[in-house]
């Protein structure tokens, strides 16, 4: 999986790096989280088909999701884009899905979004619990997006989950965390992926608009930063006979031009 895709840069490098990521590493899935990829702000249909193009088997989404208008019929007919699955009942898309594998296995695939410091959504725990519920016996391997602020709520969501998800893994914050590991009961667990996006930039965007924000607390109008690309991700392995994790791996690439 890749972390959160941030504007053009983030594009270009995705769509640039992805090839060579899948020869290296053989993925059987591919999984990116697009909620900035459209000027640092949701994802339009064009966006998502190139990604498909390259080898993306689903798209997660979070906050940002309703971020281009256009969006919502989009979500309704394409079922390999996934927004919040604890959105209120009767939202555009769908929140969670089976997909198969290049080796054929199996694999339930879910975007939860928290509710520290976020929108105040549907419980993301309960709605976990009623996802597991729905891959059972259909999908072997399962794993979360999480798109969550708060690292305790992303650490919780873990724990509950251990020895039920295959994966569970944090998104949103933009910085990639250290804490990667395989939890007690066999979830491959990371707090945050990191983005896709510029190096030189605070999570994604221009720094000059975002210090002076905190500076005079006026509105600015925030802009995708420019430059040099940092690509972040991970890789998971899982038994598909038992579900769980055998290892996880953090990637970050720097400097990518």
């Amino acid at each position: 999986m890749l972390g959160d895709i941030v504007g053009k840069v983030g594009r270009d490098a995705a769509l640039t790096m992805l090839p060579d990521l899948q020869d290296k590493y053989q993925p059987d899935m591919v999984i990116v989280n697009g909620e900035n990829a459209a000027a640092g702000r949701g994802i339009t249909p064009e966006i998502a088909k190139a990604l498909y193009g390259v080898g993306v088997d689903a798209i997660t989404l979070g906050n940002h999701t309703w971020g281009r208008h256009d969006i919502g019929g989009y979500l309704d007919q394409e079922p390999r884009i996934l927004r919040p699955a604890n959105y209120p009942e009767g939202t555009p898309g769908q929140g969670f899905g089976i997909f198969t594998a290049r080796d054929g296995t199996k694999v339930g695939i879910a975007n939860l979004m928290g509710r520290t410091f976020m929108d105040a959504l549907d419980d993301p725990f309960r709605a976990a619990d009623r996802i597991l519920a729905c891959f059972q016996g259909r999908a072997t391997v399962s794993f979360i997006d999480f798109h969550a602020e708060a690292t305790s709520e992303k650490c919780a969501l873990g724990y509950y989950l251990d020895g039920r998800a295959s994966v569970v893994v944090g998104t949103h914050t933009h910085v990639q965390t250290a804490d990667e590991r395989i939890l007690p009961q066999g979830t491959a667990y990371i707090t945050d992926v990191g983005m896709v996006g510029p190096q030189d930039s605070i999570i994604g965007m221009e720094t000059e608009a975002v210090v002076e924000k905190f500076l005079t607390q006026l509105p600015r109008r925030f802009q995708v930063a420019e430059g040099m690309v940092t690509l972040c991700g991970i890789v998971a392995d899982v038994d598909a006979t038992t579900g769980l994790a055998t290892h996880i791996e953090r990637i970050q690439i720097r400097d990518i031009q």
